[in-house]
């Protein structure tokens, strides 16, 4: 009787050793993706109060973080100088970043075009040496 649990329980840890071998092979696949915006906000109290919040829920929703930004925290190296807002996002994978732009598309260009002029694009990460 004792060797049958033993069998059982080193089937049940193959198959759990397998599973996260596989899930860890999936998420090495897909490098994760930022999303880079420029925002020239021309009426900041009425993007932070009717626009941000929905901003904020939808790249939560999707799984996205944001990584750095904010208003005024940037300057410019080379080029043209940046936007008064910068934003980086971080989500999983390009999947995700077109599923938060599906998502947030509507209110973007309804609601955020009223109080900011945006550039955004998204760029796929690489492997850390």
């Amino acid at each position: 009787m004792q060797a049958k649990y033993k069998i059982a329980l080193a089937l049940a840890a193959g198959f759990a050793l397998g599973a996260g071998a596989i899930h860890g092979l999936h998420a090495a696949a897909s490098p994760p993706a930022y999303v880079i915006n420029e925002i020239a906000v021309k009426d900041e109290d009425g993007y932070k109060k009717d626009f941000l919040p929905g901003a904020q829920k939808a790249i939560d929703d999707n799984g996205g973080k944001y990584i750095a930004g904010g208003f005024n925290k940037t300057f410019s190296i080379t080029g043209q100088p940046p936007a008064d807002r910068v934003v980086i996002l971080q989500f999983e994978n390009m999947d995700k970043v077109k599923a938060w732009r599906d998502a947030a598309r509507d209110a973007q260009e309804k609601i955020g075009s009223k109080y900011a002029t945006f550039r955004t694009f998204a760029v796929e990460g690489v492997a850390q040496y």
